[in-house]
């Protein structure tokens, strides 16, 4: 919601740079898509490591931590 009154901000603004974003942000999502997904893949290989680093610890008998 934010972001839509931002850009009606802008069309009152500037009209033709409100419609340049508008033109753009679609194609500016999907260039940055492959980053995201790269993220998200990251992330998970860091949690697979964190659990397995963990395990003994927590076959032990290790009280998890508060987060």
């Amino acid at each position: 919601m934010i972001k839509f009154l931002l850009w009606c901000i802008l069309l009152v603004l500037c009209w033709p740079l409100a419609l340049l974003a508008l033109v753009l942000y679609p194609v500016v999502w999907l260039l940055l898509l492959p980053f995201r997904l790269l993220g998200i893949a990251v992330d998970g290989v860091l949690e697979l490591v964190r659990a397995v680093i963990l395990l003994p610890a927590r076959i032990l008998g290790g009280r998890p931590r508060q987060a």
